[in-house]
């Protein structure tokens, strides 16, 4: 695993820390995800006829990552309804890695050495501590939890199924142009359809949050999509849901909400499952 693909990662890891709380904090879930989506498609377009396309194989792959990226954003909103921030998403995104790892085993033949493997399972075990940590008031609604896992079921389903498209696309950068492209196309249509005077009222009153969380949103799955096609799935994935503590540290400066014990253990399990797959 090496210095730039680690580095690639944590610092999408921080973006996506940005854009979920973003999404959590930015009024109506459904309009900031599809915002989102409508802001990187449209810089998506602007790079497209710079950029080769992707080879022919590849396309089923991104035909189906945007169906599950969209039943993922559907997930994820109805996660947010139901719990907190703090409950859903280390929830959601601590138990993607080991799920990814049995995804790119099973689909992709990726053989992870007993050591990364562990680091793995600790990354995942500090980052859904801290839901575990949360919902011990008695605060955590069975619905959180099942829209939780259901969310955490479609990350694992299109990282895998993205490892492999990009893989297959020989431009890798057109693989992701594209897929930004097409992801708004479900949402937005649905959106346009159904709500299209209240979504309008949202990018005019929200375009700020609306800029900033697209293209943070797009930079962070990009950067996630171009680290795959160097490194092993499971590893990426890990690496990436370190957003969970980079979330608790915006929390923490940003919101002023105190650090706490539970988030310092969590990142100590992080830090030593992050080293643990640095070495093995």
């Amino acid at each position: 695993m090496t210095s730039l693909l680690v580095l690639l990662v944590l610092s999408a890891a921080l973006l996506h820390a940005v854009w979920n709380t973003l999404v959590k904090t930015g009024g109506v879930p459904e309009f900031s995800i599809a915002s989102f989506q409508l802001v990187g498609a449209l810089a998506c377009l602007m790079l497209v006829p710079f950029v080769a396309p992707p080879a022919r194989e590849s396309w089923p792959m991104l035909f189906a990552s945007v169906v599950i990226h969209n039943v993922y954003y559907l997930t994820m909103a109805r996660a947010y309804r139901n719990g907190d921030l703090g409950q859903v998403y280390p929830l959601f995104r601590g138990l993607a890695p080991v799920l990814v790892a049995f995804g790119g085993f099973a689909f992709a033949s990726e053989w992870l050495s007993p050591v990364k493997l562990v680091g793995i399972c600790i990354v995942s075990a500090g980052i859904m501590s801290l839901a575990l940590r949360r919902s011990a008031g008695g605060q955590f609604q069975r619905t959180a939890v099942l829209w939780g896992l259901a969310t955490s079921l479609m990350i694992a389903c299109y990282t895998v199924v993205d490892g492999i498209g990009v893989r297959a696309a020989v431009s890798r950068i057109g693989y992701i142009l594209w897929l930004f492209i097409f992801e708004i196309v479900p949402i937005g249509t649905v959106l346009l359809l159904t709500q299209k005077q209240a979504f309008s009222s949202y990018l005019r009153t929200q375009w700020r949050i609306c800029l900033i969380g697209g293209l943070a949103s797009s930079a962070a799955y990009g950067m996630v999509i171009f680290a795959m096609s160097i490194g092993a799935m499971a590893v990426v994935s890990s690496l990436r849901e370190t957003s969970v503590i980079f979330a608790a540290l915006i929390a923490t400066f940003v919101l002023k909400e105190p650090f706490g014990r539970h988030r310092t253990v969590a990142s100590i399990l992080v830090a030593s499952g992050v080293i643990l797959m640095q070495v093995g």
